[in-house]
């Protein structure tokens, strides 16, 4: 009864805010709004506070949304004054949840945004003004320092009674990089962390209501992740901690998750949400020999350097990356996490902010162990159009790892499959994993992964040099993507067809110049589908052959709707390959749905999703890009729109750079050879005939190895939009619990029901 009898006094306070103008000294009036007694959890505060009486009081009484932004912002800076005795913890988590869930409606208006910059009340007039942005991120960041309240403290005869002078380094949370001691485990301190930082995320949300070229749109964070913010270094080094020290299985008992309450997995979820926010950047200034003056947790992740710290970190990410891969006996026995794509935003950040961590990942085979589990959620992932932001997000991973010579040496190692992850069995190597895997996102998978082919292809380019012994599987899914991208149809179809022949053409020549001998089923695949190659070298160039081609194809489609659709780049859906005594693999028809133009990231909850950036060109992502690639079609738009024609000089401009040479020269070479160990030997068993060109040699008769050409990835501005869109949308859509940006007029992406 007195419980109902509290909330309907809250009730009424709310609905007095909207439609009264208030006492602004009322003191009692004010503390309902985060008096224990009114509240008694985060839910019950976003119930009685609907989004339609945020927005009214807000449009009609801002007087009084003004007084309670800064009433409780007052009311934290006083509890950060006093120490938070135990008796008012509950009062500054309530004002904390009430901020939370005012702040992102205040951030949808212009005016609203500029209020939290302007100066706080000055007791003082010599005192330099402050804004309340700043009070209310300097007195958060000193919360999470709090001796009992969200750290423990360290003896019972600290005399410490100011917390803006005490050194928050001896109370980082967690053991690990740069700090040994082993803090106890409290969840009352952890939920405690946990509400602050869902503020300190909700702070940082400015940027999602801001167009993308607004200036002032991470003022927030910059200001945070400034030398203004003491805390940085103890603060960065908790979250990593906490993130890379978390084991959800823990003592490894069957069900024990369900039995024992975990608080750590919400703290660790929210943890690597913010520290992968306070790790965006939009410049990299010059003047500081780490490059990341301007953004201090940048700055401290790039000066990471010890190799313990390399293999804590390490051994963190993959053991929470393969969490969602472990089977066991006992169905759902295994305690599941839920947050593989934070994880993989933050790996690709400290791979792309410190250059000796990427080494060190690349040094051993435990980068295996994080290509593993990215294959699998891909892989997985596919054919459900909500999760193609992730898709995009593990194959950039592979493209930046893809750079370095190391990886596509560690990709020889053989691969033991555990059943996990969903293709044909295949004994091999984790090269042929890889290649399986990409092959099979591009014949069978979602229609919007059409803008991945470019990256897919690049990453095989990148480690084709280095790739010793494919297997027979693998041999015969490179051959028919070649089959695949040259039919003319799909050549003429778009201005940028013919790149990934290109790509494709490169990958044989690098395993045919560099690593030819261990590779006979390659070799023997190319000799028995040399037909592939022959057309290709012959492809008609002439005006009435093009538009016969794209006619017939139109015509096999049948519909005008299709016929639309037709002009914009499509992708074949490409059937298995036949087993290699079958010579014959027709195309299966092509996709008939349109590439929508914006992508898709999914809700971990139901009938969500938010749309992502464009992805970015491959030529605009790696520092290296092939001169066919520069070639300008010489008519119409394009980009492959309605206006796209192929013309026989367009054709021939490309035709005539194809790098078919040493295919053609191999070709020439071996075919006369096989054909007569096959007559002269009566041979129809292909083992023989791969024991023979397993000792054959090409020495002195290949054209001169062309140079490798590795195209690494680099960082650019529609990159980073892209990053920071797919970032922000996995947030907005992950924190449900309470729904913190829910029913808010967001810009940088949009939310649909699905």
């Amino acid at each position: 009864m007195g419980n109902a009898e509290t909330k309907g006094n809250f009730r009424k306070a709310v609905i007095d805010l909207t439609s009264k103008q208030s006492k602004l000294d009322d003191t009692n009036f004010w503390g309902q709004f985060w008096s224990p007694n009114s509240v008694s959890s985060c839910k019950d505060l976003f119930d009685m506070i609907p989004a339609n009486d945020i927005r009214s009081l807000r449009e009609n009484s801002p007087n009084n949304l003004a007084t309670l932004c800064y009433k409780a912002v007052d009311c934290l800076i006083e509890a950060r004054d006093t120490m938070v005795p135990q008796a008012e913890q509950r009062k500054v988590i309530n004002c904390i949840r009430l901020l939370t869930r005012i702040i992102p409606f205040m951030f949808e208006d212009e005016e609203w945004r500029t209020y939290f910059w302007s100066a706080l009340p000055q007791t003082d007039a010599t005192a330099k003004p402050i804004p309340l942005a700043s009070a209310l991120l300097t007195c958060l960041g000193d919360l999470l320092f709090c001796p009992g309240f969200t750290v423990a403290k360290l003896s019972t005869s600290e005399t410490t009674e100011n917390l803006s002078v005490l050194d928050s380094c001896e109370y980082i949370w967690q053991n690990g990089v740069g700090f040994t001691n082993k803090p106890p485990i409290n969840a009352e301190h952890d939920l405690n962390r946990t509400e602050i930082l869902k503020l300190l995320l909700t702070c940082f949300s400015e940027i999602i209501y801001l167009p993308d070229n607004a200036e002032n749109r991470m003022r927030w964070l910059q200001r945070f992740a400034s030398a203004e913010n003491r805390h940085v270094l103890p603060l960065f080094t908790s979250l990593l901690n906490v993130i890379c020290s978390y084991d959800p299985v823990g003592y490894g008992l069957p069900y024990n998750y369900l039995l024992v309450g975990d608080s750590r997995e919400p703290l660790v979820q929210v943890a690597l949400q913010l520290l992968i926010v306070c790790l965006d950047r939009d410049t990299q200034p010059i003047g500081d020999e780490s490059g990341y003056v301007d953004n201090f947790f940048i700055h401290y992740l790039s000066r990471i350097h010890r190799e313990d710290d390399f293999e804590f970190m390490l051994r963190g990410m993959t053991r929470l990356l393969n969490n969602p891969l472990q089977s066991s006996y006992l169905p759902n026995s295994v305690k599941k996490v839920t947050f593989h794509q934070e994880l993989l935003i933050f790996l690709w950040k400290c791979c792309e902010y410190n250059q000796k961590f990427m080494y060190y990942v690349l040094k051993t085979s435990d980068v295996l162990e994080i290509l593993v589990p990215i294959l699998y959620h891909i892989n997985d992932a596919r054919n459900d159009p909500s999760r193609v932001g992730l898709i995009h997000m593990g194959v950039f991973l592979i493209l930046l790892l893809s750079g370095e010579r190391n990886f596509g040496v560690r990709l020889n190692k053989p691969y033991i499959s555990k059943g996990n992850i969903d293709i044909q069995a295949f004994t091999g190597t984790h090269a042929d994993l890889l290649i399986i895997v990409a092959h099979k996102l591009i014949t069978t998978g979602n229609y919007r992964l059409q803008s991945l082919f470019d990256c897919l292809l690049t990453i095989i380019v990148n480690v084709s040099p280095y790739l010793k012994s494919l297997s027979m599987i693998t041999a015969n899914k490179l051959v028919h993507l070649v089959e695949a991208f040259s039919t003319p149809w799909y050549l003429f179809s778009s201005p940028n067809s013919h790149h990934l022949v290109f790509f494709l053409l490169e990958v044989f020549n690098n395993i045919i110049q560099y690593q030819f001998d261990g590779n006979s089923n390659l070799i023997y695949t190319i000799i028995r589908k040399r037909q592939v190659f022959y057309q290709l070298a012959n492809l008609n160039t002439d005006a009435s052959s093009i538009a016969k081609s794209l006619n017939n194809r139109r015509g096999k489609q049948g519909t005008a709707a299709t016929e639309a659709a037709e002009k914009t780049p499509q992708s074949p859906t490409i059937q298995t390959p036949p087993p290699p005594e079958n010579s014959e693999n027709p195309l299966a028809a092509v996709n008939n749905a349109k590439q929508a133009s914006g992508n898709v990231e999914e809700n971990e909850g139901p009938n969500f999703q938010s749309t992502l950036a464009k992805t970015p060109a491959i030529a605009s992502m790696t520092d290296k890009s092939a001169e066919w690639s520069q070639q300008k079609p010489p008519e119409g738009d394009g980009n492959g729109g309605d206006n796209w024609i192929p013309t026989t000089e367009w054709v021939e401009s490309w035709k005539s750079k194809l790098p078919l040479q040493t295919i053609m020269r191999l070709l020439q070479v071996l075919v006369p050879q096989v054909e007569k160990i096959c007559i002269d030997k009566n041979l129809t068993d292909e083992g023989e005939i791969l024991k023979f060109l397993q000792n054959g040699t090409l020495v002195g008769l290949l054209p001169v190895p062309h140079p490798l050409l590795l195209r690494r990835y680099q960082a650019n501005a529609a990159t980073n939009h892209w990053f920071r869109t797919y970032m922000w949308g996995l947030i907005y859509l992950r924190n449900t619990d309470p729904p913190i940006w829910y029913d808010t007029e967001v810009k940088l992406f949009e939310i649909q029901k699905t």
